[in-house]
């Protein structure tokens, strides 16, 4: 399926709130450095992933709003989302296998 950018309050809904499944979410900003880091590791993960696991990509510069609500003030921040609710979070870059462990852990509950 790929990465999802998400912008807008609906396509958050329908994409991160309404999933069926778990959803890793990148808010980061193409200007951020360690986010440029990330995002190849992020996108490894959703090749592996793939069907159990959306990822979705939210630009903190175009939305902002989504930003401040879940408290993001520092980039990049992951986020792994279940029914709705975030589950567990790391801020600033990290290994694969960190993000590995989020997923996982998501995966068995």
């Amino acid at each position: 399926m790929g990465i999802s950018k998400i912008s807008d309050p609906k396509s958050w809904e329908s994409g991160v709130i309404r999933s069926p499944r778990p959803v890793f979410v990148d808010f980061w900003a193409e200007w951020c450095g360690p986010c440029r880091m990330v995002s190849p590791v992020v996108e490894e993960l959703a090749q592996e992933y793939d069907g159990t696991v959306d990822f979705v990509k939210v630009n903190v510069d175009d939305a902002g709003e989504l930003a401040s609500q879940y408290n993001v003030f520092s980039i990049p921040t992951l986020a792994l989302f279940k029914d709705g609710k975030m589950i567990s979070q790391q801020v600033g870059a990290a290994s694969k296998e960190s993000y590995k462990k989020m997923i996982d852990r998501a995966l068995a509950t």
